[in-house]
């Protein structure tokens, strides 16, 4: 199991944009699981939506994209490497995500096709499915992406 600060040396994401609190499985190369505790603090709160608070989809993808990172970059060695979606695709939402929430995320290499990673990922709160679906990674040298 990975704590917080074991993570922070892992993902290259930080608060108030680091996503995943806890890992508790990790199989590198495979899959990954993890959390991530929704707080009523959080920013965006504020807007989505007043007085029914619901953590936005995006959101949710973004936790289950952080989560994939831990599979194929197991120690984030490569500074000038960063890992970036390029599709997502059937994601469904089956219930909202409301403050108080504990997301239990799953995601699982479903294949690689030269540059490419694919994860299925599934999002559970007290055993009961939210979300799920695919997301697809490739890796990009920083000096491409700003340079």
């Amino acid at each position: 199991m990975l704590n917080i600060n074991d993570i922070n040396k892992k993902i290259k994401q930080r608060p108030p944009f680091q996503m995943i609190e806890r890992v508790l499985e990790l199989e590198p190369g495979k899959m990954a699981r993890g959390t991530k505790c929704v707080s009523v603090n959080e920013p965006y709160f504020m807007g989505h939506f007043p007085g029914a608070p619901i953590m936005p989809g995006v959101l949710i993808i973004e936790s289950c994209a952080q989560l994939c990172s831990f599979v194929f970059d197991t120690d984030a060695s490569d500074e000038e490497k960063l890992y970036v979606i390029v599709k997502v695709d059937n994601f469904k939402f089956a219930k909202p995500v409301i403050p108080g929430d504990v997301l239990d995320i799953t995601v699982t290499l479903s294949k690689t096709m030269g540059p490419l990673a694919v994860f299925d990922a599934k999002v559970m709160v007290d055993g009961e499915l939210r979300a799920k679906g695919t997301m697809t990674f490739t890796s990009a040298q920083k000096d491409k992406i700003y340079g």
